[in-house]
């Protein structure tokens, strides 16, 4: 017997891209993902995590999310399990456990025991079909003890050690449940974590595990009980360390201008559920990626004003919806640059979200970067030697300081309410 199981994650329902909605973006994906669960006749399905993109996601982003996993009760698909990724909040994910375990649904928000990670999904005739070790985003606190005084070399290898060994308990639970059946079922593993080796593009949104990506998961971690692993975090779409069975599935729709041109897909992996011909083998597996559709077109446009000025004009006459981001590196001084901008697209379906003038940048930080390095002057001298960039007169400066420095206040003292409160 064949299984059939699809593989995504990073769905990050509820992100804004520079101030605009995607929820049209997100609801065209699911419905989309859907399709392909009832074209593909999709057994199960598994959610790396990163459903949300925060931990207290919007009404609409919620209202997305529990309108897919109702419509998946009605198609072919048998089972969906869903893991937390570090976006997503645990207890928002695990409160209606319960009830979505009605529909087959499994949800892990946060870390367990790891024998309680271990699933054992069944046909309708209660027989084993698949092995899920679900393991979600692991926290600092769910691996490892806090020391005072750990370097972040230190505080990284602790956290590895502490990832590693759950995983290696994970694996001998799931080992002790497959010699509890009755039959030699295959055994997928879910993570969301960051493995060495992996790969991400600009501006994805993708956070560290450990700053400065120390604390990245050896590939080898899942050379022995895994017939497949399930992983989240990353965005771009890759197998690990050469293993073609340990895959990112990457995020269906591109999170930044970075992953602009970049193929978006999910996979779908046809598992033979009966035991491999050889002994401690995995089961034959064929793994394929399935595209997934540009829903709205990003594009981004770097060069001077020439090269803009072309690629804006080629646009506009494809008289699609464009979303843009437009990187200005030329010499010329051009004071006006969004008004150019905006004039040539008028009465087209282009829009831009960010529009970035490098050579403002470069003057602005040419007069700091002279003598001191950026991140070693505080927010009021980069202030003052953006005036002096300027040529402010004295008297402008010194109201232009007290609004700054005002404006500095209430910023600090807005965090520190934040922060206070439960």
């Amino acid at each position: 017997m064949t299984l059939t199981v699809l593989h995504t994650s990073d769905w990050h329902l509820g992100r804004l891209l520079y101030g605009r909605s995607r929820d049209q973006e997100f609801e065209a994906f699911l419905e989309w993902l859907l399709e392909t669960i009832r074209r593909q006749q999709v057994d199960v399905l598994l959610v790396a995590g990163d459903i949300f993109d925060s931990s207290t996601p919007t009404h609409q982003a919620q209202a997305l999310y529990y309108r897919f996993l109702s419509a998946v009760s009605l198609t072919p698909c048998q089972h969906v399990v869903i893991i937390g990724g570090n976006h997503d909040s645990p207890t928002l994910l695990n409160a209606p456990q319960a009830l979505l375990q009605a529909l087959n649904v499994y949800v892990i928000g946060h870390a367990l025991a790891p024998e309680e990670e271990v699933l054992v999904l069944r046909d309708a005739q209660q027989r084993p079909q698949l092995m899920v070790a679900a393991v979600p985003y692991l926290r600092e606190r769910d691996v490892r003890h806090m020391r005072s005084g750990e370097t972040l070399e230190e505080k990284a290898a602790n956290y590895v050690q502490g990832v590693e060994a759950h995983y290696e308990q994970v694996a001998q639970a799931a080992l002790a449940s497959q010699q509890a059946l009755d039959v030699e079922v295959p055994v997928i593993a879910m993570g969301h974590l960051f493995t060495a080796g992996g790969y991400t593009q600009s501006d994805d949104g993708v956070r560290d595990v450990i700053v400065g990506g120390l604390g990245h998961v050896r590939p080898q971690l899942f050379d022995q009980a895994f017939d497949y692993v399930a992983l989240g975090h990353l965005h771009v779409p890759q197998a690990v360390g050469g293993r073609d069975w340990v895959r990112y599935s990457g995020s269906p729709l591109p999170m930044g201008f970075g992953e602009a041109t970049q193929q978006k897909s999910v996979c779908l992996i046809q598992i033979v559920c009966s035991p491999p011909v050889q002994p401690d083998t995995r089961h034959p597996l064929e793994i394929t990626l399935v595209p997934v559709p540009e829903f709205q077109r990003l594009r981004r446009i770097e060069g001077d004003w020439a090269h803009i000025e072309t690629q804006l004009q080629a646009y506009k006459d494809e008289h699609a919806s464009i979303w843009l981001e437009i990187i200005y590196t030329g010499d010329e001084v051009i004071g006006e640059l969004r008004a150019r901008v905006n004039a040539l697209i008028e009465g087209s379906q282009l829009e831009v979200l960010r529009l970035q003038n490098q050579l403002l940048m470069r003057e602005i930080l040419a007069p700091i970067q002279a003598d001191k390095a950026l991140p070693d002057l505080t927010p009021h001298e980069v202030f003052e030697r953006r005036l002096e960039s300027l040529q402010v007169t004295p008297d402008q400066r010194r109201d232009l300081i007290s609004t700054y420095g005002e404006a500095l206040q209430l910023l600090e003292q807005a965090s520190t309410e934040r922060a206070s409160e439960p």
